[in-house]
């Protein structure tokens, strides 16, 4: 970073200091939320191995991956999608709050990673007119800072939607699976490496992921991991 863009950044905060983006108190620890507000976000420590499905206590598996796993090799969501992280995340995804997108973003890159890197974080692409509608995409601005602080590779564009789909939050479970069914597709002319992360904001049913992960393995790569800022702690409660 430029010396400029350093004295910008250290002026525009000086100007506007950190304010809490929930309660309107000030910010702490250089975030856009204070220490209590931060402290009530709720963290997903006990979670499937596999899934990242929040439970109550302690499992290797939960007995949906025990009967049948999924279709990716590992997941990270640090988060359970519960109050007040849920507030931040409609305000990001459906307000245009990208200060609330930013707050998330920083707060995810401050967490330990898992200890496998992928080589390629791939964010889940949206289609071009749901993209129009909303002016960015979620998925990427979260991406964004966490590759650079891991040191990872973000590619947009490999993955690519090949249909518009209704939005899942309207759908259950079984609906969902067929609504992204076929979605998803990676660019012709161009070799995966052999482990790739696919990214998302919330993890509900995990359809959506699950079908990026199938055309990421059907176009070569060996490993796929799901990455998601929170998952739903019950299929169908969130968007």
């Amino acid at each position: 970073m430029d010396a400029p863009l350093q004295a910008w950044r250290r002026l525009n905060r000086w100007l506007l200091p950190w304010r809490c983006l929930l309660c309107g108190d000030a910010g702490a620890d250089r975030l856009d939320l204070c220490a209590a507000c931060a402290a009530e976000l709720p963290r997903n420590t006990r979670c499937c191995a596999r899934c990242a499905l929040p439970l109550a206590s302690p499992a290797a598996l939960c007995g949906a991956c025990q009967r049948r796993p999924p279709p990716w090799d590992a997941a990270w969501a640090p988060f359970r999608y519960g109050w007040p992280l849920d507030r931040l995340e409609a305000r990001f995804k459906f307000g245009r709050d990208l200060a609330a997108g930013r707050a998330l973003a920083e707060l995810w890159r401050r967490l330990p990673s898992p200890a496998e890197q992928p080589a390629l974080i791939l964010p889940v692409p949206l289609h071009r007119a749901r993209l129009r509608q909303r002016g960015y995409n979620q998925a990427l601005e979260l991406a964004r800072p966490l590759g650079r602080s891991l040191g990872v590779r973000v590619r947009y564009g490999l993955l690519v939607r090949a249909r518009a789909t209704a939005a899942q939050s309207e759908l259950d479970a079984a609906a969902r699976r067929r609504n992204v069914r076929g979605a998803f597709a990676v660019r012709t002319g161009h070799a995966l490496p052999s482990h790739v992360a696919v990214l998302d904001d919330v993890m509900t049913t995990g359809a959506t992921l699950a079908e990026c992960v199938r055309a990421l393995k059907r176009a070569g790569a060996q490993r796929v991991d799901v990455w998601a800022l929170a998952r739903a702690p019950t299929p169908g409660r969130s968007g």
